[in-house]
């Protein structure tokens, strides 16, 4: 028997006493459901007898009211109230049983009686003798036809109490006891079938399946040459030959993955070394590259201090010897200034970050700048926006990056021009709040081939530049968690902006660049 088979199987027989209790209660259902069927037409004949009760009494109230005298279409509403009768004893004599048959006529007898004495006590009356009118009624109506009514009322409501709520009950106990009965076989069906029927099924299904999981679990140790134990024709079986087949093939994979590690592990002591020695390159072009731009930036000034030097040995006592000394001392200070950049460049120091308003940091720069922008003939435009956002910075080097950008956008206005310094609150793409601090000039700009390179150390298109101005403002911002953006058209001026993350209870942690 296959796998599929023996599930069918077996989720047949679990389901088989749901079954058998479902049908159950389905015929139980529908048995109770005529029983109460017949419950209702039984009481349905007893709410249609209760109107034909209600319409003799209220055509037997007409005829004493007109007795009375107080009444004067008594005769027409005796007629009316008479066919009201006989429309509710039509209904309900349709309704009864046939061996009730005999109860309708009992009453129809009554109620043509009863039609009968109001004919003649209508025809009494109107001959003028009511004392007459009012002894027949009497004799005929209260001794006579109210007691033989009253007499086959008890009979139909005895019978319809009998046949309805009797029989109904006694159908209702018969369902019930047959349900009972049922569920007692089920149960016993269930009791004897369910251990027979757990125990082919963990024979069938379990074994196979926990001696397969053990061969899994010992391939997955490491012992792929497990065997897996079972000969079986079904779905279990083939899953078994399948996973051996897979074993086999694993085995061989293992020999040819071990043979490719071992070429691997080969491969990257070699890639290792190469990697060494493309950093040990890398080292060397670095330091090359820094040496040029040293020896490029001292070359031109040693070559100023000879010159000045061999003129003054030549006529120490000329009047330009002078001139000479003081051009020699300008050169030594701009050789200072070129071996501090350097030692900034290459030794960077932590930071000591505070909370503080940018605003104060910024006002406190162009102060200390004002003499140099007024000798260059260059208008201040400072636009300072008052704001309780902070920022976690240290001033002394946001100090030292503005001086080396607004050092950089003098020199760009040689002639004299305009600087904008202007600090603003922004939001990043997050959401987060930023402080943008901006200086712009009206200079010649960058051109578009040198913006790739202008962060780049060492590169300068001055003369007397070190090129390190704006890498060192770069890495003074960035290691104080923010960045900086450089945009420039050529012609109209260039704008640096210091974008810093405003300060929160808890700031995050600031880089060393």
């Amino acid at each position: 028997m296959t796998f599929r088979r023996r599930l069918l199987v077996g989720f047949g027989l679990m389901t088989l006493p749901v079954a058998l209790v479902a049908a159950a209660a389905i015929r139980g259902n529908a048995l109770e459901h005529d029983a109460l069927e017949d419950l209702r037409a039984g009481l349905s004949r007893t709410r249609t007898y209760a109107e034909v009760e209600t319409a003799i009494f209220d055509q037997a109230e007409v005829l004493w009211q007109s007795l009375s005298g107080h009444e004067p279409t008594a005769r027409k509403d005796f007629k009316t109230h008479g066919e009201i009768v006989d429309y509710w004893l039509d209904r309900w004599t349709s309704e009864l049983r046939p061996d009730e048959a005999e109860l309708a006529n009992g009453v129809r007898t009554i109620q043509q009686h009863f039609q009968a004495v109001g004919d003649s006590v209508f025809t009494l009356m109107d001959k003028g003798q009511q004392p007459a009118a009012y002894l027949l009624a009497r004799n005929e109506l209260k001794l006579k036809l109210e007691p033989a009514l009253t007499e086959v009322n008890h009979e139909v409501y005895r019978r319809a109490r009998e046949y309805s709520v009797n029989t109904a009950l006694a159908r209702v106990q018969a369902i019930v006891e047959a349900k009972r009965r049922t569920m007692i076989w089920i149960l016993g069906l269930t009791i004897l079938l369910g251990p027979v029927a757990a125990w082919r099924i963990s024979r069938g299904l379990v074994e196979p399946i926990t001696r397969l999981q053990g061969a899994m679990a010992a391939t997955g140790d490491g012992e792929p040459q497990t065997p897996v134990g079972l000969d079986a024709s079904d779905e279990i079986g083939d899953l078994a030959r399948a996973f051996a087949a897979m074993t086999e093939r694993l085995r061989h994979s293992r020999a040819d993955l071990e043979h490719a590690n071992r070429q691997l592990e080969v491969r990257l002591a070699d890639l290792q070394q190469a990697q060494d020695r493309l950093v040990q390159s890398e080292k060397l072009a670095s330091i090359g590259e820094m040496a040029a731009g040293v020896a490029h930036g001292l070359r031109n000034p040693l070559a100023s201090l000879r010159a000045s030097v061999q003129l003054v040995l030549r006529h120490p006592e000329s009047p330009a010897a002078r001139e000479m000394l003081q051009s020699m001392i300008g050169e030594v200070d701009r050789l200072d200034l070129r071996i501090t950049h350097l030692l900034a460049f290459s030794s960077p120091s932590p930071v000591h970050p505070i909370r503080d308003r940018p605003g104060p940091l910024v006002q406190s720069r162009l102060g200390a700048m004002a003499h140099l922008l007024t000798e260059r003939q260059i208008t201040l435009e400072a636009e300072l926006q008052e704001s309780d956002a902070e920022i976690l910075v240290d001033p002394v080097r946001l100090d030292q990056a503005l001086t080396e950008v607004i050092a950089n956008a003098i020199g760009a206005m040689p002639q004299g021009g305009r600087l904008r310094v202007a600090t603003r609150e922004g939001a990043r793409p997050e959401g987060a709040r930023e402080v943008i601090i901006e200086v712009s000039d009206n200079g010649p700009g960058i051109p578009a081939s040198l913006m790739e390179s202008i962060f780049d150390p060492f590169f300068t298109t001055k003369p007397e530049g070190t090129g390190l101005g704006l890498t060192m403002a770069r890495r003074f911002v960035e290691q104080n968690g923010g960045h900086l953006e450089l945009a420039s058209v050529p012609g109209q001026g260039t704008s640096v902006r210091f974008h810093f993350p405003a300060a929160v209870d808890e700031a995050p942690a600031l880089r060393t660049v």
